[in-house]
């Protein structure tokens, strides 16, 4: 990773180079999403603590924003927590985000425990990130404290790193967002 990666902390989440866990989480009330319909190309997991939270609110907002870049890498981003599916759909609604917020509900962070990102004294999710690569392998892994919104900069140098870059989808969204993220006064 170039030195402007983010660093991981410490901590218990799966490394690069574990296969990724197989998983069938709902997208929907009548709708599941397993990650092996994914196989083939790019997957994003972003585990995150809570919908509504001001934190988790932000960081979605932000994937939203630079969704076509990472589209621009054939990756398929999946946002999972341990919030209901009637959560996820209000949560969606309010910020209108445009990639599937996956419930690891019941069992209660069942997935989350699978990957190393649930926070056992609290019930919910750690802000873990994973890019998983087309043959289902984690390339990249990074927990951020729950307080702190990770951005996206390390899971775009890791998708660089291994991905294929169309160009003409991305470069357009890339400078919206990081205008809309000066204007915040948070970096990706």
């Amino acid at each position: 990773m170039p030195e402007s990666a983010p660093r991981s902390l410490p901590s218990h989440v799966l490394p690069a180079g574990t296969p990724a866990p197989e998983f069938a989480l709902h997208s929907t009330p009548d709708q599941m999403l397993a990650l092996s319909e994914l196989r083939g190309r790019p997957v994003i997991l972003a585990f995150y603590p809570a919908d509504f939270s001001p934190v988790c609110g932000d960081q979605m907002v932000l994937y939203n924003e630079i969704l076509p870049e990472f589209h621009a890498y054939g990756a398929e981003l999946l946002g999972i927590s341990v919030d209901g599916v009637w959560c996820h759909a209000a949560f969606a609604k309010s910020r209108n985000l445009h990639f599937p917020l996956l419930s690891d509900f019941e069992p209660k962070g069942e997935v989350s425990r699978l990957y190393g990102a649930y926070r056992e004294h609290d019930g919910f999710s750690e802000r873990a990130l994973f890019v998983i690569d087309g043959e289902g392998v984690i390339r990249w892994s990074y927990c951020s404290p729950v307080g702190v919104n990770p951005g996206a900069d390390g899971i775009l140098q890791a998708l660089e790193s291994f991905g294929t870059r169309d160009n003409s989808a991305g470069h357009a969204a890339a400078g919206a967002a990081e205008s809309r993220e000066s204007e915040r006064g948070t970096g990706r």
